[in-house]
């Protein structure tokens, strides 16, 4: 019986982590949208899904922008030149920004689950550049109907 009802744990355990995705995101100097870029800059993914962010050029990282994260998510943080993988639970909107290149700008936004594009709402406290990023990133999310 104990063995039975430990099969069905792993089971289930087994087969949510076959349906989880892996998502890579390239953090770059120069990329389709200017100076000091995430490609993509916007990136839709299911509740449980990974992102690995790939340092592609020396210089940056990846960080959660405080108070725009999903409410019981965790914010996160890597090392600076570091590969990093992040498993997305909650649903959401997920800010997200390079430290050292935050005020020029190189920020994106991850989508867990269902909400739309036009229903995120920016922080009061954004550097001018950031803001504009990602109010580049909405409105072209918009016209793709995502």
């Amino acid at each position: 019986m104990i063995r039975t009802a430990l099969a069905a744990v792993l089971l289930c355990s087994l087969s949510s982590l076959a349906w989880a995705d892996t998502h890579e995101v390239k953090m770059l100097n120069r990329g389709p949208n200017g100076p000091m870029d995430y490609d993509p800059a916007y990136l839709v993914v299911k509740p449980g899904d990974t992102v690995k962010f790939l340092p592609t050029v020396k210089g940056h990282n990846v960080a959660t922008i405080d108070g725009f994260i999903p409410e019981g998510a965790e914010p996160f943080l890597s090392k600076i030149n570091q590969e990093f993988e992040v498993t997305l639970e909650e649903e959401g909107t997920y800010g997200v920004k390079c430290s050292p290149h935050f005020d020029m700008g190189m920020v994106m936004l991850i989508q867990v689950g269902e909400r739309k594009a036009e229903e995120v709402k920016l922080p009061e406290k954004l550097p001018p550049s950031a803001r504009k990023r990602f109010t580049k990133i909405i409105e072209t999310a918009k016209q793709a109907g995502l």
